[in-house]
């Protein structure tokens, strides 16, 4: 695997906290195996997903931490993965892949009832490795009911930004970035940047990275607020948006989870108009938590098989309010959810795989780092920060004896217009 020397540093710390976090065993017994699943849910999101897990007559033992890569790593390395491993995007998994680490999910799932983004193609590695749980719609920004947005881009002062994350601060800006450059320069050259066919100096990416630096440095003090803050908002339990003092929000669809009781005082629009520059929408960004078997047991592969169905797809939706990215499964709760449902299955605007999921995780780890520097300094030119980025980009390891255009790695990660 790709060495990340600071995720390392805190992997045994972390494998501690996360070996006493969220474990269930319901039936079975010491004769009868459990199968081990690490995935990234804690906390209420946790409890929601272990009464799906509950539900499908096989035992388990679940770990849940924020820090799902860092951990995957350290239980790979020590010889003891799960036998199910669920994390927030494919960008590891196609190493894990070429290391030839997975189980083939062939006859596991119906592969029909999913389109692109939600099947994303990997050059020289087979495509029936991971299958996508849980999607969430990113393109988006929520707002109190009772103050609409205004319509053209807004000032720093409007918006809610919170950098803080158990296990990877900074992602929340990469967002900002990665639809910047959905929106700007669509979602053909977005592809080709989040697989690494374009240089993080080239025009577009400069271009979106400068001007989110621009809405930066409007304040900075309220930029290193921001570097302080918690995404998921501060001990109240109502999220930024109620309780942070601001208006916008721009957050993907699970962030209705952090309002708590005031979730249906909460509503959402199209980002494109709010974002600095005010682009036309051009694409929709979306992520998923994506499942691969790591373990060879049939009590394995049967309890990936019962949650892929339809029917534990539609129990989950329905208690917690997530997305399934299966075409066949449609939200049945409110008219949030429906209206997300409807954005994430509609393939007339393309979709596309949050960008720093599907990238290599030494760079993805080098781009919110960028992005922290940004906020702590939005003055500073950002052509050096990304020129840093590249030079991690460039001196990622290839397979051994293969060519560049051989070495595995993601090349489509976006739908195209139907």
């Amino acid at each position: 695997m790709i060495p990340r020397t600071r995720a390392l540093l805190l992997v045994v710390a972390l494998v501690l906290a996360a070996a006493g976090c969220g474990l269930a065993a319901p039936g079975g017994s010491d004769e009868q195996p459990k199968v081990t699943i690490l995935g990234p849910w804690t906390d209420s999101q946790e409890n929601q997903f272990k009464d799906v897990l509950d539900g499908l007559g096989i035992p388990y033992t679940y770990q849940g931490t924020a820090a799902t890569r860092e951990v995957l790593l350290a239980e790979v390395q020590a010889g003891n993965p799960p036998d199910i491993a669920i994390l927030p995007g494919v960008g590891e998994l196609v190493e894990y892949a070429a290391e030839k680490r997975l189980r083939s999910l062939r006859g596991l799932y119906e592969p029909e009832e999913y389109g692109k983004p939600w099947q994303p193609e990997a050059r020289g590695v087979a495509d029936d490795l991971w299958v996508p749980l849980k999607a969430d719609l990113k393109s988006i920004v929520w707002y109190r009911k009772d103050r609409p947005p205004p319509s053209s881009p807004a000032p720093l002062a409007s918006w809610c930004i919170g950098m803080g994350d158990d296990g990877a601060s900074g992602w929340a800006g990469s967002d900002w970035i990665e639809d910047l450059i959905l929106q700007s320069a669509g979602p053909v050259l977005y592809e080709r940047w989040a697989t690494g066919d374009i240089a993080w100096t080239d025009a577009p990416v400069a271009d979106a990275w400068t001007r989110w630096a621009g809405l930066l440095a409007q304040d900075p003090a309220a930029a290193e607020r921001a570097l302080l803050s918690d995404h998921r908002g501060g001990p109240g339990g109502h999220g930024l948006l109620f309780g942070g003092g601001c208006d916008l929000e721009h957050q993907g669809s699970f962030a209705r989870s952090f309002y708590g009781d005031l979730k249906e005082r909460a509503a959402f629009t199209d980002s494109a108009r709010l974002l600095p520059g005010g682009p036309s929408l051009k694409g929709r960004e979306v992520s998923a938590d994506f499942a691969a078997l790591f373990g060879r047991s049939v009590q394995a592969r049967e309890l990936l098989r019962r949650l892929t169905s339809r029917k534990a797809q539609a129990e989950w939706g329905r208690k917690a309010g997530v997305f399934s990215p299966n075409s066949a499964v449609h939200a049945k709760n409110g008219a949030v959810e429906k209206q997300i449902s409807s954005r994430l299955t509609d393939h007339r605007v393309p979709l596309c795989l949050d960008a720093s999921d599907v990238m290599p995780a030494a760079v993805r780890d080098a781009f919110y780092e960028a992005v922290l520097l940004t906020i702590a300094h939005p003055d500073d030119p950002v052509r050096p920060r990304l020129a840093a980025i590249q030079k991690v980009q460039d001196a990622q390891p290839r397979v051994q004896d293969a060519q560049p255009e051989d070495t595995p790695r993601l090349t489509r990660v976006c739908s195209r217009p139907q």
